[in-house]
């Protein structure tokens, strides 16, 4: 019997679960995460007006807490925020250190990368439409602290933040929910079947 199936899905676990138990095996999950935030964060695309670019790391940071689960989660996301605060360029564009205009989106994808992982403990990640939820929900939080972050920092109004800070993104976050409900949910039918 493989390990996957002879670890069936059940009502409080999280994709992370259905491994073999291990304080190892928990450590190369939070690292692993944190290292995939920080990849994705290469992926930066520029928008005219705005301080803040378009990245994969807050895709990777609500895949992250879906996928290990609230604690794990945030421990994944703490690493990469104290690693990169401590001078590891893995931030968007390379960037390191804290302050920045956008350093409040690493805060927020923190706190997202944990109730999403909390979520999806409840099972909110095993359909389309709840994934969805989550996702919107996981993407709320990191512009609630992401937002007046930038405002703070760059001495711009509140209104301004928002529409330098997430009007031009609501487009790419729509892709990486859409992204998200074919994969979480195409996983667990996948580990159901193999169960």
């Amino acid at each position: 019997m493989s390990t996957v199936s002879a670890a069936a899905p059940r009502t409080g676990s999280v994709l992370a679960d259905l491994l073999p138990a291990s304080r190892t095996k928990d450590i190369a999950l939070v690292v692993g995460g944190a290292a995939l935030t920080g990849v994705a964060a290469q992926i930066a695309v520029h928008i005219p007006g705005t301080p803040v670019p378009v990245t994969g790391q807050t895709f990777a940071a609500l895949l992250v807490g879906a996928g290990l689960g609230a604690g794990r989660g945030f421990l994944s996301l703490a690493l990469y925020a104290l690693v990169g605060m401590a001078g590891v360029p893995w931030f968007a564009n390379g960037s390191a250190g804290a302050g920045g205009a956008s350093f409040g989106y690493v805060l927020g994808m923190l706190l997202a990368a944990t109730v999403v992982g909390a979520l999806a403990r409840r099972g909110a990640d095993r359909s389309v439409l709840r994934t969805a939820g989550t996702m919107v929900l996981g993407s709320a939080v990191i512009y609630a602290v992401g937002v007046p972050y930038l405002a703070a920092s760059t001495g711009m109004s509140l209104s301004a933040a928002v529409a330098a800070g997430l009007t031009p993104f609501l487009l790419g976050d729509a892709l990486k929910a859409a992204l998200a409900m074919g994969l979480l949910p195409a996983a667990w039918k996948l580990i159901a079947r193999r169960g």
